[in-house]
């Protein structure tokens, strides 16, 4: 058989996705070009891999073992690859992260001051929700991944590294601006846009709320940050938002921060990775990195400072 490693990461993606879409988004590749591969593959080893029942697919026996060989032959080449990694003296290699959306405001400038002191470092960085950043993580996909709330459904290992602190944002013409602390009940009668049930801004917001004994009923219901910004800077309503997220917005005045009671909101991002799993060189030396910096690497804006429209 004249099988090639990239044909064995190809079907062991469509193996796990259960999906040829998917797969080619994981890959960077298109749906054609997958399934051109994947028939190669079929004609190499002899066999059917796939058999189509309806608009879905399962794999036949030949399928099975293909997966559980792929499975054994990937992991063997990522030890290799980690151990010839590690009897160097140059930090170098692949840096594998799946981080949730949220993290775009600030987990580039902490890549960029670690590839800049480690250059032989490649990182391969995927953004995306939540629930999929989960997904990675039950999969193994990655050395580890970036989130707020740490799942409690896996066995997971957990290193906390910055704070995450979420405010109140509001138009910076908003008529409660320039109270002194507004309660719980008094802000609950706003238009509130919140974020995706299931996203941890949404989850903290939500368990603020069951403390105060206080109910909300969501004027808007948006996809992202940024959505919510920009509905926040039009006027539409209030929501909780990261900080980090809000620092041009805060800078320029086109946002402010509402004094409110049991607000900032404080958590903690975490490195994430699955109990028992051997991390890489560089995946341990870029949480050794992350875990020395004691505060956010852009200037966080004090959240009870008044901040003028300019």
């Amino acid at each position: 058989m004249h099988l090639t490693l990239q044909q064995l990461r190809l079907f062991e993606a469509v193996a796990r996705h259960g999906h040829f879409t998917r797969a080619a988004e994981e890959l960077h590749l298109t749906q054609p070009a997958v399934s051109i591969q994947l028939r190669r593959l079929e004609e190499n080893v002899g066999a059917k891999l796939f058999e189509h029942i309806g608009k879905r697919f399962f794999l036949t026996p030949a399928g099975h073992e293909m997966r559980s060989a792929c499975a054994d032959i990937l992991s063997r080449l990522q030890t290799l690859e980690q151990s010839l990694d590690s009897l160097g003296d140059t930090m170098k290699g692949p840096l594998r992260l799946s981080v949730v959306t949220s993290t775009k405001y600030f987990l580039p400038h902490l890549l960029g001051m670690f590839i800049a002191e480690h250059e032989a470092v490649v990182p391969r960085l995927i953004v995306t929700n939540r629930e999929r950043v989960i997904e990675r993580l039950a999969n193994n996909q990655d050395d580890f991944v970036i989130m707020g709330q740490v799942p409690f459904d896996l066995a997971v290992e957990a290193r906390p590294f910055l704070e995450n602190l979420l405010v109140v944002a509001a138009h910076p013409q908003h008529t409660r601006r320039s109270a002194r602390v507004i309660s719980a009940t008094e802000i609950a009668g706003e238009r509130w846009l919140v974020r995706e049930a299931g996203s941890g801004t949404r989850s903290a917001f939500d368990r603020y709320l069951a403390e105060q004994n206080v109910t909300v009923s969501p004027y808007m219901e948006l996809g992202s940050t940024e959505a919510i910004k920009q509905a926040v800077m039009a006027g539409l309503g209030i929501s909780v938002l990261p900080l980090a997220s809000m620092q041009l917005e805060l800078a320029s005045g086109c946002l402010a921060v509402l004094k409110v009671d049991g607000f900032p909101l404080c958590r903690r991002w975490n490195a994430v990775w699955l109990k028992g799993k051997t991390l890489p060189r560089v995946a341990r030396s870029f949480i050794e990195f992350l875990g020395s910096v004691s505060s956010a690497p852009m200037p966080v804006l004090d959240p009870c400072r008044p901040y003028p429209l300019r």
